[in-house]
């Protein structure tokens, strides 16, 4: 059963293979994207929205949104199971239902919801890999959309298209896209775990640089302090 400090000592070990020689860098991995076609209109904006996505471990993916400008709150947790089974150590065995997932919460006037798709899909995982990302294996690291209405769902299926006729990946999208039955927050010691934790082997080599990349390509987008959970920004 994978904890917290196993998945970071046993990925030192991949994250070297993956980065040397013969392989892709890891600053490499970044994917330059069209926007959306489709998008949000300002008469179907609220006030406040919320976004759900699951692309592998969630360190990375909360660590990426928080970076976002518009974004006022990024949770780590899990989605696609029931409530009985939202701990750490059962989803970890892959047999829950759940993904680890991040909960983004965000002002549509400042970002839309097509651009944090385009972000999801651009820098914060690679959605061409199925049940797994980079080191993390199971269906519990699947990429995969929840959507909240049907407008969510029509943007983001129809975004999924436009990238993969424009073939932008070389290979099919995974991704999944469901209606959000419920999210359940992770537990405390998940929330902000890059920030906290920037020396750590996984997070240096596997999550530093998608912030990187947020910063290389959309300095628009990107903003520099972090709004943590810890610190109810």
């Amino acid at each position: 059963m994978k904890t917290v400090r196993s998945r970071t000592r046993a990925t030192l070990f991949t994250a070297l293979a993956l980065c040397a020689p013969g392989f892709a860098s890891c600053a490499e991995r970044a994917v330059v994207l069209p926007a959306p076609q489709l998008d949000e209109t300002a008469g179907q904006r609220p006030a406040s929205e919320s976004a759900v996505f699951a692309g592998g471990c969630f360190w990375g993916v909360q660590k990426v949104f928080q970076h976002v400008k518009g974004v006022q709150r990024a949770v780590s947790g899990y989605a696609g199971g029931d409530a009985q089974s939202a701990e750490y150590e059962i989803v970890s065995t892959g047999r829950t239902g759940h993904a680890e997932s991040v909960q983004v919460t965000f002002d549509p006037a400042v970002v839309s919801y097509g651009t944090l798709l385009r972000v999801f899909f651009s820098v914060a995982h690679d959605p061409t890999e199925l049940n797994y990302q980079g080191p993390d294996h199971g269906t519990q690291y699947r990429s995969e959309i929840f959507t909240q209405s049907a407008t969510q769902q029509h943007i983001a299926e129809a975004y999924v298209h436009q990238l993969d006729q424009s073939q932008v990946f070389g290979q099919k999208i995974v991704t999944r896209i469901e209606p959000l039955n419920r999210f359940y927050a992770a537990e405390g010691y998940h929330q902000d775990y890059a920030t906290l934790h920037p020396d750590s082997p996984y997070i240096y080599t596997f999550d530093l640089p998608k912030v990187h990349h947020l910063e290389q390509l959309y300095p628009d987008l990107y903003r520099r302090d972090p709004v943590l959970v810890a610190s109810g920004r």
